[in-house]
Formats: C-alpha cells, sequence, structure tokens
C-alpha cells in the first residue's frame, strides 16, 4: 500500500560493533583476514596469546553473527510461543495507565506539552541536576508499579520458555515485544511522554522526531552480570529506568560523545534513584560499575528517529545499507514499502 514503510537494519548488523565480554573489546568482523589484521594485537594485549584462544574467539565471533542473523525470525517465534504459552501474573502492567505514573512526571509532560510556553530552561529547571552534562534525572513511575513489574518480569523469568537475549552486553534481561509490552506500554510511553520532553531537550539530535524503540530490561546479581563495560547506544535518545531491588554499588557513569575515547574523557558518577529515569542521548559514552551486593533491575528504552539514521547509520558510519525485518521495527531504519529490495529478510 503507498505511503507505508518498511522497517529494515543496516547490513552493518551482521558485521559491527560484536562485544567480546572477555576481553572488554567491540570488534568488526568481515572475515578473518581483516579481523586478525585489525585485532590479533590487540586482543593479545588483552589476554588473547594461544591459538586456542584465538580459535574460540572467533568461534564467539560467527555465533553470535549466525545468531544476528536469525534474530528477528526467532524473535517473532518466540513471541508467538509466550502468546499461547504464557499467563501473566499482573496483566495490569502491560497497559499503560496515568496511575502508573509519578505526579512530577506528569507535570512535566503536561509542560513540554504546552507548546505556546514551554522553553528548554523552563523545562530544566523541573528536571533532578546530575553532574554528567546532558543527562537528566527525573522520577519517572510510581513505587508500587515498579514493584509490580519487577514481579511480573521475574514470573516470566521463572517460567522455562525461550527468552531473547537484550543485546551483545547483557546476558540477563527480556526484550519486552516478545512478552507483549509494546502495543499497550512502550509506545504510548514514548509517543505520548517522553517524544514532548525529548522534543526541547535533543531536537537536533532526533528527540523531535522519534517513530520506534528497543524496549528491553537488564538484570544485575552476584553470580550473573555485575557492571556494563563503557559504550554507547544503538539510539539517538536512551531512557534508563531504575525498577528498584535492594542493592549496592552499581553507579552509571557518563564520559563523552562517542567520538572520544575512555582514555582521553572525564566520567562522572550519576546516581540512580528506583523509580527514577535518567535521560540521555544515545550516542553519550557511558557504563554501570559493579553492584556489590543484591540484585538491580532496569528497564531501557532505545528510541529511534529514522529521520536521522536513514541519512546515516550510528553503528559504521555510514549511509545504511538497508535490509528489511520479518518482524518488529529491527534498528529504527525504514523504507518505503513498495520499494524494498530483493533480498533476504532477516
Amino acid at each position: 500500500m503507498a505511503g507505508e514503510t518498511q522497517f529494515c537494519v543496516c547490513q552493518c548488523f551482521l558485521s559491527h560493533n560484536i562485544f567480546l565480554k572477555n576481553y572488554e573489546a567491540h570488534i568488526v568482523f568481515e572475515n578473518e583476514g581483516q579481523f586478525q589484521y585489525d585485532y590479533q594485537r590487540v586482543l593479545r594485549q588483552k589476554g588473547c596469546k594461544t591459538a586456542e584462544q584465538w580459535e574460540n574467539v572467533i568461534k564467539e565471533v560467527k555465533d553470535e553473527i549466525e545468531r544476528r542473523r536469525n534474530m528477528y525470525k526467532d524473535s517473532q517465534t518466540r513471541r508467538e510461543l509466550i502468546v499461547a504459552k504464557y499467563k501473566p501474573l499482573h496483566p495490569h502492567v502491560y497497559t499503560l495507565k496515568e496511575s502508573y505514573l509519578a505526579d512530577s512526571f506528569l507535570s512535566i509532560v503536561q509542560y513540554a506539552k504546552s507548546i505556546e510556553q514551554a522553553t528548554t530552561s523552563g523545562l530544566l529547571a523541573m528536571l533532578d541536576h546530575c553532574d554528567a552534562s546532558n543527562v537528566y534525572a527525573f522520577q519517572v513511575f510510581t513505587p508500587a508499579f515498579c514493584e509490580d513489574f519487577i514481579q511480573e518480569i521475574n514470573n516470566f523469568e521463572n517460567t522455562d520458555l525461550p527468552k531473547g537475549r537484550p543485546n551483545t552486553m547483557n546476558k540477563y534481561g527480556i526484550l519486552l515485544n516478545e512478552l507483549g509490552f509494546d502495543e499497550g506500554f512502550c509506545s504510548p510511553l514514548r509517543a505520548n511522554y517522553l517524544t514532548p520532553i525529548t522534543k526541547l531537550l535533543f531536537p537536533d539530535h532526533g528527540g523531535d522526531s522519534l517513530d520506534s524503540h528497543k524496549a528491553f530490561t537488564v538484570h544485575y546479581r552476584i553470580g550473573e552480570d555485575l557492571d556494563l563495560s563503557y559504550h554507547y547506544d544503538n539510539a539517538e535518545v536512551t531512557l534508563n529506568v531504575s525498577l528498584g531491588k535492594a542493592f549496592t554499588g552499581g553507579e552509571l557513569f557518563f564520559g563523552d560523545m562517542r567520538q572520544v575515547p575512555l582514555k582521553e574523557a572525564e566520567c562522572t558518577e550519576c546516581e540512580h534513584k528506583p523509580s527514577y529515569g535518567l535521560l540521555h542521548r544515545g550516542q553519550h559514552m557511558h557504563g554501570a560499575l559493579p553492584i556489590q551486593s543484591g540484585e538491580r533491575i532496569n528497564l531501557i528504552i532505545w528510541m529511534r528517529s529514522s529521520t536521522v539514521r536513514n541519512r546515516l547509520c550510528p553503528m559504521c558510519n555510514r549511509v545504511p545499507r538497508l535490509t528489511p525485518c520479518a518482524w518488529g521495527t529491527g534498528d529504527g531504519f525504514t523504507i518505503a514499502a513498495d520499494s524494498v529490495p530483493v533480498c533476504t529478510a532477516l
């Protein structure tokens, strides 16, 4: 149908930004020759010194590429199985209601929507101060909703149903579109409540044209994921909400934009309280220090603007080479449905 769009990924999805946890390195893999030339010396310095270790790295990278190649079809299969088999503990949390949102957040949104009087300076006066530049903090949800949401996530995690991995760096967490949160919860949260704020805070970086997202939870606890390595997000704007549970440590820290290497950046820690969100540009380098005890669950929403990323892929820094997705919103790129190239969809 004319006017419809097809969501896509850039073809660099199968080669770029592959994270090797054991070596704290993001790499590009186009072929073994290129990979050896670009990374053998670097990885040797990080401890990959034997032939066996090198072969294990090659296998890890190829396994990740294969996972990505099948990711969207596998995700659709998991979603269909979850719809058929999973019984929610708290069905009400799947549909966003204003009673779930903090009063202060609703006031912020109401101000941001008052187009005739809203200003960036006026909005900033309503947000909590964060020591990191251009990182904004505010309460998003009520504590009661956070508790119900965590119980729902834990209930699903305790089933034997398949679970998609949130991203290369987080092994523990849930892809919320597979669990059924997108249509009734995440999409209206992005479109109706977050976009009025991002329009004022990030108008030059896609904040005024966010049209898709990837939403997931991440879970940190002793014996599993403890921290999050320094990185940037595949997003124009990110909201990171601390849902809670009791923990010590795990402070978030921010550096500079991704063009500035860590050794040249001055990092700043930001307090992240339960029910509060941190809003920042996706290209803002950041990480999380290890938790020392307890467990922590965060809700992450990577918000994307096809207007911005259709011009330049944020992962390979080139004009995107688009491949249509079999299901979902891909990585937020779009193409007219009647001009989809003849190729295998992811």
